[in-house]
């Protein structure tokens, strides 16, 4: 199958779009590109079920799973201005002075 020129502008007035004569030629070429591809996806045989596609390794080796605390890689007092007790310390809200 193919789609000329006129089925072009027919369904451009049906659609009500305006189709300027220099991009007339490009978008016929890209529909006839669009029903060649579906023309041919009708060729695939059905009866057949590809295998599907995964990206990367058939397995992949798990490590051990291991309930641990992960070491930190500086201590919380370097990261802070304020550390005591293992708590960071802020100033109290003024909105806390009464309390």
């Amino acid at each position: 199958m193919s789609i000329g020129r006129d089925e072009v502008l027919h369904v451009a007035k049906l659609a009500e779009l305006a189709v300027r004569e220099s991009e007339l030629h490009r978008l016929v070429d890209n529909l006839n590109r669009i029903v060649n591809y579906v023309a041919a996806l009708d060729e695939v045989p059905a009866d057949r079920i590809a295998e599907p596609y995964l990206a990367g390794p058939q397995s992949v080796a798990l490590r051990e799973d291991v309930e641990a605390a992960m070491p930190l890689a500086r201590p919380p007092a370097s990261m802070a201005p304020e550390f005591a007790g293992g708590f960071y310390l802020v100033p109290r809200h003024g909105a806390m002075e009464d309390q």
